[in-house]
């Protein structure tokens, strides 16, 4: 799909990631469509699987997780099984908001979310450290958040069969 957005469907896509909650008549007027060209828009949008889904985004410490961490895993064995088996049980553990297969000397990057430092160690050692084939972890504690976003880069990053089309925008 990414070949066949035209300028129109990147101003959604802008608007949408800027304001999910936008309704769609106020979504066509910011784009310059009638409601119904711009519903029929991003329906395709989702059914071409651009727009991945919505959500609420959270305040972490306003619901008790005061500790991020990013933990580095590596793995003792790389057979298809053993990778299997590691990705099920990740998608069992609610601390884990996001989990990312590396290239280099580590396997797997955790983004764990958990109320402290005792949380955390309680996930580290009856979580992670038990899990089948764990061979190495690395854990670094986010200090302070520079910069966090969901919206993926729909302008000065682009590629640049992008940058062509939003420079018109």
């Amino acid at each position: 799909m990414q070949g066949t957005l035209d300028r129109t469907d990147l101003r959604i896509l802008a608007t949408l990631q800027a304001n999910g909650r936008i309704s769609n008549a106020d979504l066509a007027t910011e784009v310059n469509l009638s409601p119904s060209a711009c519903l029929r828009r991003v329906q395709k949008l989702e059914a071409d699987g651009v727009i991945a889904g919505y959500g609420a985004r959270l305040e972490p410490r306003a619901i008790g997780l005061g500790l991020q961490a990013f933990v580095r895993v590596q793995l003792s064995r790389h057979e298809s099984e053993a990778v299997a088996a590691f990705s099920a049980t990740v998608h069992d553990w609610d601390e884990v908001v996001a989990c990312h297969a590396l290239t280099g000397d580590m396997d797997y990057l955790l983004q764990v979310y958990v109320a402290d430092l005792d949380g955390f160690s309680q996930f580290l050692l009856d979580r992670l450290l038990n899990a089948a084939g764990v061979a190495d972890v690395n854990t670094s504690f986010v200090l302070r958040t520079v910069k966090a976003s969901t919206a993926l880069p729909l302008g000065n990053d682009k590629p640049a069969h992008l940058k062509k089309k939003l420079s018109s925008l």
